[in-house]
């Protein structure tokens, strides 16, 4: 048992280190640099002036929730209807929407470029059909739309997994007890894959709310959220201090998002009590 215990300590070494090295440290540059003024010392002036930058973190969680929020609606039909194929049609599905994935997401995003910029595929189309082009690049709708797009499989990858796990039992049973194909949704199906939604919920709202090069590009420089800010900030060594306060704030605000979302998804709901409370469908 010691030698057993000695070996899981000697395991857990290289991973202590990288957290260490690459989580722990990193946080605590960042928590040194908001805390400290210009001449070194102890300060919270980088902390007062966060107010200026108010608007800045409004857009950027606004549209951080919209892309989450369209992402959802895409995605958990386009999950639920994946896991109601065959097998093979679903390992064809799964390689479908993973497949932008395998590129990087600036190639990503430059490729959207070249669709929806002014002389793009898609206004070179309208122009020649003898349509008025379509402004997208530069504004709000376009940095969402990179947001939908660059990180839409992330919402459907956790939901279909677990709707793939989901036992066919249940579904079974809320029919025998009288639901209909709606009710069996929304208090079987649903209740059981909040997980994968939860999750899916976390992995696009958190990159939402700081990515920068698509706000950079989509925005054409326009629009400036969180990440552009912080960014800029950090290009300039006098503000390295008022960057690392926007960067804990917004570490905290995604804390907090995470520690919400993972708190509704532990709500212990039984989805075949729920059917049975509320009766056969009328």
């Amino acid at each position: 048992m010691r030698g057993k215990n000695a070996f899981q300590k000697f395991a857990a070494v290289p991973h202590s280190v990288w957290v260490v090295m690459f989580i722990v440290a990193p946080l605590l540059f960042v928590l040194g640099f908001a805390f400290r003024g210009n001449d070194g010392s102890f300060s919270f002036s980088n902390i007062a002036e966060l107010a200026q930058y108010g608007n800045v973190f409004i857009l950027s969680i606004a549209f951080a929730l919209i892309a989450t929020v369209v992402c959802l609606l895409i995605g958990y039909p386009l999950a639920y209807f994946m896991s109601r194929q065959s097998a093979r049609t679903q390992r064809i599905l799964m390689v479908m929407v993973m497949l932008p994935m395998w590129c990087n997401l600036l190639i990503r995003t430059y490729a959207l470029m070249a669709l929806l910029d002014n002389g793009g595929l898609l206004n070179s189309l309208l122009e020649s059909m003898g349509l008025e082009k379509l402004p997208i690049v530069g504004t709000n709708f376009g940095v969402i739309l990179g947001m939908v797009y660059d990180f839409l499989p992330y919402m459907v990858l956790p939901i279909f997994t677990s709707m793939t796990k989901l036992d066919q039992r249940y579904i079974e049973a809320s029919y025998d007890l009288g639901c209909n194909g709606w009710q069996t949704m929304t208090k079987v199906i649903m209740p059981l894959t909040a997980s994968g939604v939860i999750s899916g919920v976390t992995m696009v709202f958190v990159p939402s709310i700081s990515t920068f090069y698509i706000s950079q590009k989509l925005g054409a420089g326009k629009i400036d959220l969180v990440g552009d800010t912080i960014e800029r900030l950090f290009q300039n060594t006098s503000t390295y201090g008022v960057g690392a306060a926007i960067s804990l704030v917004m570490m905290i605000l995604i804390l907090i998002s995470v520690g919400v979302m993972n708190r509704f998804s532990n709500d212990g709901t039984d989805p075949v009590a729920t059917v049975k409370r509320g009766g056969p469908a009328k």
